[in-house]
C-alpha cells in the first residue's frame, strides 16, 4: 500500500518540485495551496504524513500544524515544516506547535524525501520482546494500538510525545540525557536544538496531568521515570 503524503505550499514551483520527487519514489501525493484547503484534505483523506509551508494564506503552516496535532484523528500524523527562515526561535515555535521535523528553503528534494522516509519508519513503534504494553504508575502505553491511558482515561498525544513517553518508560528508573532522548526520538540528521526536549516534555507533563509527576528532572543530567512519586 502506497503512503499518502500531503503537501501544502502556496508556491507552485515548490509544490511541483516536491510532488515530482515524491511520486518518483512511489508515494501518493495530495496537494493544497493554502492552509484551510490543506486542513480539509488532511481530515478527509487521512495522509500518512504532511509537509507544510509555514507562510501560507488563509491559515499559516504553524496554525495548521497546531490544528492537526490537536485533532485526535490526525494527532499522530508526522508533520514536516518548510520555511524560508532559519531562526532558532522559529524552529522552537514549530516544535512547540507539534511539528516533527523542520526544513529550511531552499531545500534539497532528495533530503526532504530522506526525511519523509525516516519519519514514516518511526511512525509505528515496533513490537519488542518486552511486550506491546508498557506501563509506569497509572500510565499505560499500548504500542500496537498507539494508545496512552492514565487511570483508564485516554490521553491524546502527538507522535513525538508518544515516542518520547515510550522511550522514558522503557528505561524506568534510569536517567536519560537530553542527547540520548534526541537520538531516540528525532531523526539524527535534523537540526534540532537540545532545548526542544524540554519543550516537548513540558507539554507532555501537562497532558498527563498529575501522572506527569512521574517524569522527574535530574538537574545537570536529564530525565527519568520515577514510579515512587506516583
Amino acid at each position: 500500500m502506497k503512503h499518502r503524503i500531503l503537501i501544502a505550499d502556496d508556491e507552485p514551483d515548490a509544490l511541483k518540485l516536491l510532488e515530482t520527487r515524491l511520486l518518483a519514489v512511489g508515494y501518493e501525493v495530495l496537494k493544497a495551496a493554502d492552509g484551510l484547503a490543506a486542513l480539509g484534505r488532511a481530515r478527509k483523506d487521512a495522509p500518512a504524513l504532511a509537509i507544510l509551508d509555514v507562510m501560507m494564506p488563509e491559515m499559516s503552516g504553524l496554525e495548521l500544524c497546531r490544528a492537526l496535532k490537536g485533532d485526535p484523528k490526525t494527532a499522530l500524523m508526522p508533520i514536516m515544516l518548510l520555511t524560508a527562515r532559519n531562526e532558532e526561535v522559529d524552529r522552537v515555535l514549530g516544535f512547540e506547535f507539534g511539528a516533527d521535523d523542520y526544513v529550511t528553503k531552499p531545500f534539497s528534494p532528495r533530503e526532504v524525501v530522506l526525511r519523509v522516509q525516516a519519519l514514516l519508519r518511526r511512525q509505528t513503534p515496533a513490537p519488542t520482546t518486552a511486550g506491546t504494553v508498557i506501563r509506569a504508575g497509572s500510565i499505560v502505553i499500548d504500542r500496537l494500538a498507539l494508545r496512552v491511558t492514565v487511570r483508564n482515561q485516554s490521553v491524546d498525544l502527538t507522535r513525538t510525545e508518544f515516542k518520547l513517553l515510550s522511550t522514558l518508560i522503557e528505561s524506568t528508573g534510569r536517567v536519560l540525557t537530553r542527547d540520548a532522548l534526541l537520538t531516540a526520538v528525532w531523526p539524527t540528521d535534523s537540526d534540532i536544538e537540545i532545548r526542544t526536549v524540554d519543550t516537548h516534555l513540558r507539554r507532555l507533563r501537562e497532558k498527563l496531568g498529575t501522572a506527569g509527576r512521574l517524569i522527574q528532572t535530574i538537574r545537570g543530567f536529564g530525565y527519568r521515570i520515577d514510579e515512587e512519586v506516583a
